[in-house]
């Protein structure tokens, strides 16, 4: 199969307060900077800001894209429980709430979808909130629901259960490229026939400092495309 590929629905993220197609493409066309210091609600610029390179344990960037309003989530619409949605990183909260928004702007209704041979490819690759879970001042027992909580696998099984859809699941973690892998697989899936359309989604959610701090540091060596 040589066809073109259509995305037929869109749901999204993105800093800026872009939470709907519309929304991001209304802030490309006004050239709108999404990029802010770091909100205090992620992590404290102070302890780990400082300007001079090089000071061990410290980053030099006090600014980044951040998505608003993470913690903000109905489990019950999804069916999970309020105390599995604690242990739920919120990367895959947003992967739930922005996938069954691109149904809806598809066109394409849950009667339609369950039990189809629908393919769900997520790329990920950031696993912040399991280490919250377990520093120091934070919840340091685990739960029955830790474990399916932050594994990235079940980042995509999530949704596939969620929807009942039948098609592979799978999350793809190639660093800065997780997102281009998942959806070269996913075009990969439909042009060998092996499936309905699949759903591409992707995730990357900053939650502390110390991770931030790294990729500053990995841009610094060179490690990073700029």
């Amino acid at each position: 199969m040589n066809e073109p590929l259509a995305i037929i629905g869109i749901g999204c993220r993105f800093p800026g307060g872009s939470d709907s197609p519309q929304a991001f493409w209304d802030m490309l066309c006004a050239g709108t900077d999404a990029i802010r210091e770091i909100p205090a609600d992620r992590w404290s610029i102070s302890a780990h800001y400082d300007p001079v390179p090089g000071r061990d344990g410290k980053s030099i960037s006090r600014w980044g894209g951040f998505v608003e309003n993470i913690d903000r989530f109905d489990p019950g619409f999804f069916g999970i429980s309020a105390r599995e949605a604690d242990s739920i990183d919120p990367q895959q909260r947003l992967l739930l709430e922005t996938s069954w928004e691109a149904f809806e702007d598809a066109g394409q209704t849950l009667e339609g979808l369950r039990g189809s041979s629908t393919g769900v490819f997520v790329g990920i690759s950031t696993s912040d909130y399991a280490g919250l879970q377990n520093e120091g001042g934070g919840r340091t027992v685990a739960d029955v629901y830790s474990a399916t909580g932050s594994t990235f696998s079940i980042s995509a099984n999530r949704i596939s259960y969620c929807f009942n859809l039948r098609g592979p699941s799978v999350a793809m973690d190639t660093a800065c490229s997780s997102a281009l892998t998942a959806v070269h697989a996913a075009c990969e899936h439909i042009r060998a026939g092996r499936g309905d359309n699949p759903a591409r989604r992707a995730t990357s959610s900053p939650y502390r400092g110390r991770k931030h701090r790294r990729n500053v540091e990995s841009g610094t060596l060179r490690q990073l495309s700029p």
